[in-house]
């Protein structure tokens, strides 16, 4: 089977895994094989702190929610059962000591007249009693009268001591001096903030995407280059045997080449162990528990040149999603400021209580009350004028923070942006360098086979060859991770696929 099918077969492999642009779980995947776009695409909906970024956003859309029902009445129920030391009640036998002397002498000595004639047949000719037969009927009534108050218990019991209500409640806000309102935007500005947090961390997150799948790509490429150089070197030391065998070398030679030969084993090891840790990383990325190894697809690229820096401190003076979160920070600290304020009005609410059910409640309460309320705090000890206060001095804070973000962020611009010069310089350079190394080692390896040449010559020139081939990969990948933090701190990180697919980039070739 040639590379060719191989490859075929590796690539059908990856699709099959990757519906959707992202990768199908399994129990063990040992490889996968992945586009740049591919792993980004996975990052995306498996990474695990942008899973708890949108569980955040979902918790303050609920907070949204939540501020919006403090405009509506709190309705509630109540249930209490009330035990008292005593039952409460009225003793009114005084007023009853002071009016009995009055209904007895009343009773037994009272003169009275003009009393109505209640016979319809005799009251025409008679409309008023005489004075005896209206005495005697008036002393009769109040003489009566005086055996109702004797015969009443004067002690009445208002509450039992042991009583249970059920009740209704509801309390309506109707002005909190702008407490409400300040919640409500308080909450919406939270909610934008947490959004503009999920947008900068998987932003943050591409950007280790970056660093991790191209120090992945790079930690492969170095990788063949060591096995090329070790495989190279198994060879040279072979020759050297055979010269040393028919005596064209000296035994100092041979081993010379030996020590070469196991330098380029210990380099070899070396970067294959920390092949596995980038593999690893690379993986910690995705949050991935179901592949063990990942073969990436995409080579590492640069563009000869790229847009004037001017253009990168104007797209992030405009775009760049943190002065947004620093924005955020600043509309919330004047909601605080807007709440501390509102402590200075009073609050005004209509509640009411509705009773539901009793048991051995005194009949004397109400069935229901309704009513409004004010509560105005006129002196708390200066306590609303100093938060007032350190709410504006927030405010003035976050100006400052903003100032300094933006200074920031201009400085980040420049250094990516004279970074990604430099490895191009450098790149300019080492190509340089690699065709003088390359062509070095040639003449010295065949030099040698001609004995004009020793085995250290020989094997300098294939480390030299080897290192210079290294230092460019590493060149690129360094030009990757900068452009990628450029354009992170220009706030157009979603251009770094333009960048990358662009018709003037230069891809990689060991």
């Amino acid at each position: 089977m040639n590379l060719k099918i191989k490859f075929l077969i590796m690539l059908c492999g990856a699709l099959f895994l990757l519906p959707y642009g992202g990768m199908a779980q399994s129990d063990s995947i040992n490889l996968s094989v992945l586009t740049f776009e591919q792993a980004a695409q996975f990052m995306k909906f498996n990474n695990y702190n942008l899973k708890q970024a949108d569980n955040y956003i979902l918790q303050k859309e609920q907070e949204v929610k939540a501020a919006r029902g403090l405009y509506l009445p709190n309705i509630s129920l109540s249930a209490n059962y009330v035990v008292m030391s005593d039952d409460i009640s009225l003793d009114m036998n005084p007023i009853k000591e002071s009016i009995t002397p009055l209904y007895e002498t009343l009773g037994h000595y009272g003169s009275f007249s003009g009393v109505p004639n209640p016979d319809p047949n005799s009251s025409g000719v008679m409309p008023i009693l005489p004075d005896a037969i209206s005495t005697q009927i008036v002393r009769g009534k109040i003489l009566e009268g005086l055996d109702e108050i004797n015969a009443t218990d004067w002690n009445h019991t208002i509450q039992k001591k042991q009583f249970g209500v059920i009740n209704a409640n509801f309390v309506m806000p109707i002005y909190t001096g702008g407490k409400i309102n300040a919640a409500n935007k308080a909450a919406k500005i939270e909610l934008a903030e947490a959004r503009t947090q999920k947008s900068v961390k998987q932003d943050e997150l591409f950007c280790q995407l970056v660093e991790r799948y191209y120090g992945l790509v790079l930690s492969n490429a170095a990788l063949v280059v060591r096995e090329d150089v070790q495989k190279t070197m198994n060879a040279h030391v072979n020759d050297a045997e055979k010269l040393k065998k028919y005596g064209m070398i000296a035994d100092a030679e041979y081993l010379h080449a030996k020590v070469y030969n196991s330098e380029a084993d210990r380099e070899y090891k070396k970067t294959k162990r920390e092949n596995k840790i980038i593999n690893d990383a690379f993986l910690n990325t995705l949050s991935s528990d179901s592949i063990i190894n990942v073969q990436p697809l995409s080579k590492l690229f640069y563009l000869p040149q790229i847009n004037d820096l001017s253009y990168f401190l104007e797209m992030g003076n405009k775009q760049n999603e943190m002065l947004e979160m620093v924005q955020h920070k600043k509309e919330l600290a004047h909601q605080g400021y807007q709440a501390e304020k509102a402590a200075y009005f009073p609050t005004i609410a209509a509640m009411g209580t509705y009773d539901i059910a009793n048991k051995d409640l005194s009949p004397n309460v109400p069935e229901y009350m309704v009513g409004v309320g004010v509560n105005w705090s006129l002196f708390d000890g200066a306590s609303r004028m100093r938060k007032a206060k350190a709410a504006k001095l927030r405010e003035n804070q976050v100006d400052d923070y903003y100032a300094q973000t933006e200074l920031d962020i201009n400085m980040a611009i420049q250094k990516y942006y004279q970074e990604l010069n430099m490895q191009l310089e450098q790149l300019h350079d080492l190509e340089q360098a690699f065709d003088f190394a390359n062509e070095y080692y040639r003449i010295r390896e065949k030099a040698f086979s001609e004995g004009m040449a020793t085995t250290t010559e020989v094997a300098d020139a294939n480390l030299a060859l080897a290192k210079v081939k290294i230092d460019k990969l590493q060149a690129i990948y360094k030009y990757d991770v900068a452009l990628s933090k450029l354009l992170f701190y220009s706030g157009i990180l979603s251009d770094f696929g333009k960048y990358q697919n662009s018709s003037e980039v230069i891809y990689t070739e060991i």
